[in-house]
């Protein structure tokens, strides 16, 4: 969807203080060449990026031109969008108010395109565990089990008989219970399907999963009931609930991708390479989770199966597109989830919801099974109650298909040694990224600086430090990645679209693919040399710190307004909950969300980090260390 793009200027001034917005100072435009010298109809062009001289870069607040619709003006919009005649006079008009006609077809771009992710050769990370690609996933498990903080149960159980709330357990406090006799994992099924039961049924409803079977669960937990019965679990997470969102292969339900009809088009044959390596661990899956219909959207808005609420406030938005499956940890009905990242869509709803959301590097899971596996925008990733649970469910599903390690040449797949006596010590030198004019630029401060209070006590309790970056064309990555994602959502649908499948779609989603459809080939290529740009500007921050820290959005949970239960196009709001999250997708990047603190109202906040290339083991130290 059309996200906020922050224009970007020269400046040579200091970033604002605290909580200050971003100020206007006059300056020429650098990434433009500058005005001068340019005649009439002249195309403007950009300096090479080498020359770029990024100190002087001057930021300036986003500004976007969109409608926010609902109920018939929607309909209307979404009409007027796929009339051959009026279509692309629309859409033309909402890419030149918001500056993308200008970037993408009259600027002269030196760099060649990047068509995928990139990367230089990245230095071995310090104390940290390899785990291998190629073993099996269960002695990966237990590998990454010996990298964590010796199990302490006296917090959470005092004696076999005293009755304990299953909300909120992580992974080893089931692990615990299941091998003390405090419960079976066919005990805990049971209150799973009442729970879910009870959350359909509450007014209004919560429909969190679209394919839920009780018996099928009851099977699963059952088989893992009897191995603990003969003392041979298979792994610390046999028996733990997870789910898989709607567009990961997981039988024996269909993907649909949250839409009516997909699995006519495509039928699923087996499990996702994802699921696949959580079910070798004895991983109870509790169905397939709702999302936005297609991933085309990040509030999780879906009129197909009705739109999954915040467990926090049922009168909001939980943010997408893995909408459902950050809804069912939040609630406490399952302990995580693999969703799909595009564009946000595991770390937004995972801010929103108040739980942990990775998005790991492009191509460290394997991508098999899953509906968008050939796009260079999208991994597979878990969400889960905390840093650590992240760290066991990364173990199991990280690895990458053959095809990306000949191209991308991933770094070895490691774990942080989190018990080592280096540990403390690597946290010392750690130095956070921060861009303090665009880590402020959100219509809430009470966001910004709850981050930036997590950001002063991580640094005054581990000793990090803070060190002021500035990341150069951030406009040009926004638009670069929703031409990128929007021409492969488009050509994955496009074939479907012209057949007529258009009309089953929702009106959001529609909306969405009349715009994709106008992006051009030029335009697709122009976005892969914004591409190579951007990543050049976040490989020079990464030579002087060592993580990149932002808000994971710029606003809490959004209010779902009653006429949007039907369907809403608002990329204003849209803008706001994407406004950081782009250097994860379009560079592929890892990315963390971690939940620091609540709003006024009681709404989760989260603090996102960025690592470098395959770096998702320095990502989750620091992570874990922010949680604490």
């Amino acid at each position: 969807v059309p996200a906020a793009r922050p224009q970007l200027r020269i400046h040579s001034a200091p970033a604002p203080a605290r909580g200050e917005g971003p100020r206007n100072r006059p300056g020429t435009d650098q990434m433009g060449g500058g005005s001068g010298g340019r005649g009439k109809g002249m195309p403007r062009a950009m300096a090479p990026v080498e020359e770029v001289d990024v100190a002087a870069v001057r930021y300036k607040p986003a500004e976007l031109q969109a409608p926010h619709l609902t109920g018939f003006p929607l309909r209307a919009f979404v009409w007027l969008l796929e009339s051959p005649l009026l279509g692309p006079l629309v859409t033309s008009i909402l890419k030149k108010q918001n500056n993308m006609t200008q970037m993408l077809q009259h600027t002269v771009i030196p760099e060649r395109p990047m068509f995928y992710p990139e990367y230089p050769p990245q230095e071995p990370e310090r104390g940290v565990v390899t785990l291998g690609d190629d073993r099996d996933p269960v002695d990966r498990v237990e590998e990454a089990l010996s990298c964590l903080a010796p199990y302490d149960p006296s917090g959470r159980f005092t004696s076999a008989d005293e009755k304990n709330p299953f909300l909120y357990w992580k992974i080893r406090d089931f692990a615990y219970a299941y091998r003390s006799g405090i419960t079976t994992p066919s005990a805990v099924a049971e209150l799973v399907i009442a729970g879910v039961e009870e959350w359909n049924n509450k007014k209004p409803p919560m429909p969190m999963l679209i394919f839920f079977k009780a018996d099928d669960l009851r099977k699963q937990a059952d088989a893992s009931t009897k191995r603990f019965e003969k003392g041979s679990p298979i792994s610390v997470l046999d028996g733990i609930f997870f789910a898989v969102k709607d567009d990961i292969d997981c039988l024996p339900y269909p993907s649909k991708s949250a839409t009516t009809f997909f699995d006519e088009i495509r039928p699923v044959e087996k499990d996702a390479v994802a699921v696949s390596r959580l079910r070798k661990c004895g991983v109870i899956f509790i169905g397939k989770a709702n999302m936005h219909e297609l991933g085309l959207g990040v509030t999780g808005n879906n009129p197909n199966y009705g739109t999954v609420r915040n467990p926090h406030s049922v009168d909001r938005y939980t943010g997408g597109s893995s909408s459902g499956p950050a809804a069912l940890v939040s609630s406490g009905l399952c302990s995580g989830a693999i969703g799909t990242d595009g564009g946000g869509s595991v770390r937004i709803p995972s801010s929103l919801c108040g739980i942990v959301g990775l998005k790991t590097t492009f191509g460290r899971t394997d991508m098999t099974g899953v509906v968008c596996d050939a796009g260079t925008v999208e991994v597979a990733s878990p969400l889960t109650s905390s840093v650590e649970d992240s760290v066991l469910l990364y173990s199991a599903l990280a690895g990458s298909r053959p095809m990306d390690k000949l191209t991308l040449r991933p770094s070895l797949l490691c774990v942080p040694n989190l018990v080592s006596s280096e540990n403390s010590k690597i946290l010392q030198s750690v130095k956070v990224g921060k861009y303090t004019e665009w880590f402020h630029d959100v219509p809430d401060n009470e966001v910004s600086n709850t981050c930036e209070d997590a950001l002063n006590l991580l640094c005054s309790t581990f000793g990090c430090q803070i060190e002021e970056i500035i990341l150069p064309e951030l406009e040009e990555m926004r638009t670069a990645h929703l031409v990128s994602i929007g021409s492969e959502a488009f050509s994955d649908m496009n074939a479907h679209y012209q057949a007529g499948r258009r009309t089953e779609m929702t009106l959001d989603t529609r909306a969405s693919l009349a715009l994709f459809k106008s992006f051009t080939s030029a335009d697709y290529v122009a976005a892969q040399c914004l591409r190579r740009r951007i990543m050049y500007y976040h490989m020079e921050a990464f030579k002087k710190v060592d993580v990149i820290a932002t808000p994971t959005t710029g606003m809490t949970a959004p209010k779902i307004p009653p006429s949007a239960l039907k369907g809403e196009s608002d990329y204003v709001v849209s803008a706001k909950l994407m406004q950081f999250i782009f250097a994860g997708n379009l560079l592929g990047l890892p990315a963390i969300s971690v939940p620091v603190g609540h709003d006024k109202q009681g709404l989760p906040i989260g603090l996102q980090l960025i690592g470098r290339p395959w770096g998702e083991a320095s990502l989750l130290r620091v992570a874990s260390a922010v949680e604490v």
